[in-house]
């Protein structure tokens, strides 16, 4: 009995897919860590790239920061408690790998205690010391850093022949594979097992991840591939960017940049950097094209069509029961009185009922929806658009229009709604940047 128990245990550890709170999630000393700033000496233009990103602003973001500490509040469930306090195993990783914050109260309650190093997010040593993932979600990194400055250990990259008078280099598949952005970009309830984000997931499944490696683009062959005014998308272009990745190291055909951009406008901002903010609107900008078809106009309606040309995942991705993505249409007579609208934001940002968004809605288990991710034991609903795909949605036009009259489409997106900016900020404290994805017009006549 004694040995089919030591496997069963040896099972669910083994397969954290089972039971994660058995995954194994190695512990270092933080003096193993090497400062961002110390990269930089020698990898100047990346560093430069990296900083004010959203990997390195992803302990100080303001807006995680205060939802975290938000939808940690009068949760008594165990398993709620234990999903809401997890959420610095990517935010924070290089505190978590090192032991403090190995949860979100003890960030809120300890910031003080939290080492600098820690406090710049994502960066140059974790990702670079990594070795492959136990499992690609929830942050279940292999790593294997060396011990500080003085014994910097191993570097891994794309390069199979980079050398350095300060550390060892090695070439690893691994950061060349869509493995190492997924460890992140799929996030699992730690407790009930629900899918809470499946950016990476969502590539798999895509037409992007193709056998034909001549069709293949993975997460790095947009994300960094993008530069100020090459979007770098699946609509356009992916020009290589050439240079060196290192003061005096080789020319390369392409070198990866480290912007890290996605579609959040409003961080970077913050934090003074307008570049990363104008480049997350021109990827936005080159990811879907709207079309209106009045076809059916008989039968009173009219139908637009979203389709994602542009992203390798869903319209939108990541934690898309926050992002808000949605239509606005507005009709208006041949004098240019509307007389039809919907999805159009009042003063305050806030949109009415009935705007079509497209989005995640999570549940408690019983069908009932839920705000908190922490109580997520359900997926009540999933309305996005898939890489390559469209969406159609029919629009009822009320009974009594003008025999002329004009449609005004747009696809409109924010990293979150205004509502729940304005509930945990307090309202007034940020208005989030709102970018046009897509628009159409069209002329219809009965």
């Amino acid at each position: 009995m004694k040995k089919i128990i030591m496997t069963v245990i040896a099972l669910f550890c083994t397969y954290p897919i089972i039971m994660f709170s058995c995954s194994k999630v190695q512990h270092f000393e933080l003096s193993r860590f090497i400062s961002p700033e110390t990269c930089g000496g020698c990898h100047d233009e990346i560093y430069e790239q990296w900083k004010a990103s959203m990997h390195n602003l992803s302990h100080v973001d303001e807006l995680y920061r205060a939802a975290a500490f938000y939808y940690l509040k009068g949760l008594t469930d165990s398993g709620e408690i234990k999903e809401a306090e997890h959420c610095v195993v990517c935010h924070t990783p290089v505190g978590y790998f090192t032991g403090f914050p190995k949860k979100v109260s003890e960030e809120r309650d300890g910031e003080a205690k939290i080492p600098e190093i820690a406090k710049q997010g994502i960066q140059c040593d974790f990702c670079h010391s990594a070795t492959g993932a136990y499992a690609v979600y929830n942050n279940q990194m292999k790593l294997d850093p060396g011990f500080g400055e003085a014994n910097p250990g191993i570097k891994r990259g794309p390069f199979k022949d980079s050398k350095s008078d300060f550390h060892t280099s090695e070439y690893s598949a691994f950061h060349t594979s869509s493995e190492i952005c997924g460890v992140c970009h799929d996030v699992r309830h730690v407790a009930f097992g629900t899918k809470l984000e499946t950016t990476y997931e969502e590539w798999t499944k895509s037409p992007y991840n193709s056998s034909d490696q001549t069709k293949r683009i993975t997460c790095q062959g947009c994300h960094m591939y993008h530069r100020p005014g090459v979007p770098a998308t699946g609509s356009t272009e992916r020009p290589a960017n050439p240079g060196a990745a290192a003061i005096g190291g080789p020319k390369r055909e392409h070198i990866f940049t480290h912007y890290f951009v996605g579609g959040n406008m409003a961080l970077p901002s913050l934090h003074g950097d307008t570049t990363k903010a104008k480049m997350a609107q021109e990827r936005l900008k080159h990811a879907a094209v709207l079309t209106i078809d009045d076809g059916k106009i008989s039968s009173g309606n009219i139908i637009i069509s979203v389709k994602n040309i542009g992203a390798g995942h869903y319209l939108p991705t990541g934690l898309t029961d926050v992002r808000q993505m949605w239509l606005e249409v507005v009709v208006k007579d041949r004098a240019g009185k509307i007389v039809f609208s919907s999805g159009v934001a009042d003063a305050k940002g806030y949109l009415p009922q009935g705007t079509i968004i497209f989005n995640t809605v999570f549940g408690d288990g019983k069908g009932n929806p839920v705000a908190n991710i922490a109580k997520a034991r359900e997926v009540l609903r999933d309305h996005r658009v898939p890489p390559k795909g469209t969406l159609e949605e029919a629009i009822a036009l009320p009974a009594n229009l003008p025999k002329k009259f004009h449609v005004h489409a747009r696809l409109l997106y924010r990293s979150a709604s205004q509502k729940l900016v304005d509930d945990l900020l307090g309202a007034g404290k940020l208005r989030l940047p709102v970018v046009v994805m897509a628009e159409a017009k069209k002329e219809i006549a009965l």
